[in-house]
């Protein structure tokens, strides 16, 4: 079993990522974890830890996980954005067929608001694109 096991681990924080090193083949067959940087895939910092220095293939691999999980991240801001459209549209249809008059009287101030909100940053930037792309 320890031989399937990766040679880095990320435990994933709010911004990135503590990283590190496994270890299975000590004298005691057990698994260590050697903590050997935290990353920040916000601003792109890589910090040691301790006195240690990150070998070439230490960067590496750290590098090659903080584009993927990038993209991973981009990814699930897509897949949210999709439901909330999602969301959006069973909101619709509750409010038409099934909602109560003092449901929609606990709702419908600050559905507005947030839909206002959101229509005013939408049409912002796009007129932004617009202005940019010449159109």
């Amino acid at each position: 079993m320890a031989a399937n096991l990766p040679e880095y681990y990320f435990r994933v924080r709010e911004n990135g990522a503590a990283v590190f090193r496994v270890d299975t083949e000590n004298r005691h067959r057990r698994i260590e974890m050697d903590q050997i940087a935290v990353v920040n895939i916000r601003n792109g910092d890589i910090k040691p830890q301790g006195d240690r220095q990150l070998s070439d293939e230490d960067l590496s691999v750290i590098g090659d996980w903080m584009t993927e999980r990038k993209a991973l991240l981009e990814m699930r801001d897509m897949d949210d954005i999709h439901r909330a459209m999602d969301h959006m549209n069973l909101t619709t249809q509750w409010a038409q067929s099934r909602a109560t008059d003092a449901q929609l009287e606990d709702i419908t101030d600050d559905l507005l608001l947030a839909m206002h909100d959101l229509r005013s940053v939408l049409v912002r930037k796009k007129a932004d694109r617009l202005i940019k792309n010449g159109q």
